[in-house]
């Protein structure tokens, strides 16, 4: 029997209020090592060599906002880097984001800002991949987001909602881009309404602070198949 391989995995996080939400519960519970680069308040990046995986979390800036924000630059590139070098990389929301662009896809404002629980549905391809087996084909899950992104060459979509076509895709079966959030738990739910409260207006997919709040019993749900998606791509490199 061999042993356990366990971890070294680096976070990107870009406002103090959107963390690794269960992520790092489930890091904790398989003893897997997080650090982290937190951009508000220290721009230093990791060497590729330092980490096995890369997780690249949301933000209420864009990929554009390079003006306002320095470091998004050197962040677009240690990103490239990392899918360079064969990493596991999963971005969520604002970081499937900047996986599209560093990609090359385009990234763009949606029509619609999707932000509250709505459904997404699995593409053809989605049904098929094993980080998306075991849920149902249609599921309720929460977005945060105004902006979108076109399919990166290369890569499979898996999902899509109403409000947004492209939700989630895998790139070289290792770089994982999702638009929601599987990851929120009900106190970084809390944190995300605290700080973003002047961004429910009225909008077709843009529900109130007490809609969003009365669905949280769906948290469980996102929360255990954010489960499955890490220990997917965990069994990839034989963890």
């Amino acid at each position: 029997m061999t042993d356990k391989k366990f971890l070294k995995i680096h976070c990107f996080q870009h406002a103090d209020f959107e963390d690794l939400g269960c992520i790092k519960d489930w890091c904790i519970q398989n003893g897997h090592r997080i650090n982290y680069t937190r951009f508000f308040e220290d721009e230093n990046l990791p060497a590729p060599e330092d980490y096995d995986w890369l997780i690249i979390m949301g933000g209420p800036m864009s990929i554009f906002d390079d003006e306002n924000y320095s470091w998004l630059k050197a962040e677009k590139a240690a990103i490239k880097e990392a899918i360079r070098q064969n990493k596991t990389v999963l971005g969520i929301c604002l970081g499937s984001q900047l996986i599209a662009d560093v990609l090359g896809a385009r990234v763009y404002k949606n029509p619609e800002k999707e932000i509250g629980w709505f459904n997404i549905s699995l593409t053809e391809e989605g049904k098929k991949e094993p980080v998306f087996s075991g849920m149902n084909e249609k599921m309720k899950v929460f977005h945060w987001h105004g902006d979108t992104f076109e399919l990166p060459e290369g890569a499979k979509n898996l999902a899509f909602s109403e409000a947004c076509n492209n939700q989630a895709f895998l790139y070289n079966r290792n770089v994982l881009g999702l638009q929601f959030h599987f990851e929120v738990t009900e106190e970084s739910l809390r944190e995300m309404l605290r700080n973003g409260k002047e961004e429910l207006t009225a909008g077709k997919f843009i529900q109130s602070e007490s809609e969003i709040l009365t669905q949280k019993e769906s948290i469980k749900s996102n929360n255990t198949m954010m489960f499955h998606i890490l220990n997917s791509l965990a069994s990839d490199e034989g963890v």
